[in-house]
């Protein structure tokens, strides 16, 4: 089932693969390179490539060397990426991620800003290494409408760069799940408590009104705690979010709750629902045996991360029953090797 074809909104993906979202933070004053273009040509076989979180905005970058989407050069940059995918014959998503209250003010010169001022209680990434997170600025209720916005605008730009659509990053603790979380949000304004999931919603549908609700997904990590979250009553939380998001290309969840919440969540979608079943960062690879599984179970994709790092034919690999490549986390970020470097499997 993994290998079979499937229609997502307006795209026809030639398998059930999803390269998964990575930080791998090597851009240049917030580009992309000429190494990133080849790092998603590469693996442009996968059925849908979403790519590392891009800010939509400067106070958005959540760490150093990590890309945005905010201005005419990022956007041109991109243009080299999407060129280069759809060269290959791939299909390419953008992802979103505000980074919220994971951020600091060494990074882009912008003090984090979150839903209250509350600090993630984590370290977070610095130009001169790790810091802890500091204790972001509460936004207005007015400045939430223009986060809103700031991701409406990114979705436009992505666009314009060659892009295939936008997933928002709702999940591993940034400024969309800060939202959800009953540890990071304590707003009394229409953004808080009952409204904790208005914030998600309204950035999706300004997105879809942006660029085409075929053209969007959102990443969820519902009952996740990464970078100091905790959420309440998940099932119900998530059920709500599932009921009131509109009908975008899909949901793309990670397996950070039981099994019984992810079912309720998947029957609970009407279009597509992208499983990643290695949760947060896990210590292995997630494997074919895996998606399969889920497959089984009513997911429509399944994302693979780690997987994708060492194994740039990882639809190959699954196809023929050939063994994976493992990476060290020591190459994941900025690292010299541990990027491109990684061949195909030699018959």
């Amino acid at each position: 089932m993994l290998l079979t074809s499937y229609r997502l909104g307006n795209l026809t993906l030639p398998n059930r693969l999803v390269m998964a979202p990575m930080t791998r933070a090597r851009a240049v004053d917030g580009k992309p390179t000429a190494e990133t273009a080849t790092y998603y040509a590469q693996r442009a076989t996968a059925g849908l490539i979403v790519t590392e979180g891009v800010h939509p905005n400067a106070v958005g970058q959540a760490g150093p060397s990590m890309p945005g989407v905010h201005d005419d050069a990022q956007v041109e940059a991109w243009r080299v990426v999407t060129d280069a995918v759809h060269a290959n014959g791939g299909r390419i998503f953008a992802q979103l991620m505000h980074g919220g209250r994971i951020g600091h003010v060494d990074v882009a010169g912008h003090h984090p800003v979150g839903p209250s001022a509350i600090a993630a209680g984590t370290d977070v990434f610095t130009p001169s290494g790790m810091a802890p997170a500091p204790v972001p600025r509460a936004l207005t209720t007015a400045e939430v409408g223009e986060q809103v916005q700031a991701f409406a605008d990114a979705a436009r730009r992505a666009v314009d760069a060659g892009f295939d659509g936008v997933e928002l990053h709702g999940a591993n603790g940034y400024l969309i799940q800060q939202f959800l979380s009953s540890s990071a949000n304590e707003r009394t304004d229409r953004y808080g408590g009952a409204g904790r999931i208005r914030f998600a919603v309204e950035a999706v549908e300004a997105a879809a009104d942006a660029i085409g609700a075929e053209r969007v997904g959102i990443r969820l990590s519902p009952g996740g705690e990464s970078q100091g979250i905790v959420e309440q009553d998940v099932p119900a939380l998530y059920g709500s979010l599932l009921k009131a998001l509109p009908d975008i290309a899909y949901v793309h969840v990670l397996a950070t709750t039981d099994d019984e919440t992810l079912m309720g969540l998947r029957k609970a979608w009407p279009t597509a629902f992208i499983l990643n079943p290695g949760g947060q960062i896990g210590p292995v690879e997630s494997t074919f045996e895996q998606g399969q599984r889920w497959l089984a179970n009513g997911a429509d994709l399944i994302s693979y991360g780690r997987a994708y790092l060492g194994n740039p034919d990882l639809v190959e690999r699954f196809r023929l029953g050939l063994p994976l490549v493992s990476t060290e986390r020591e190459t994941w970020f900025s690292a010299p090797s541990g990027y491109v470097d990684y061949p195909s499997y030699q018959h």
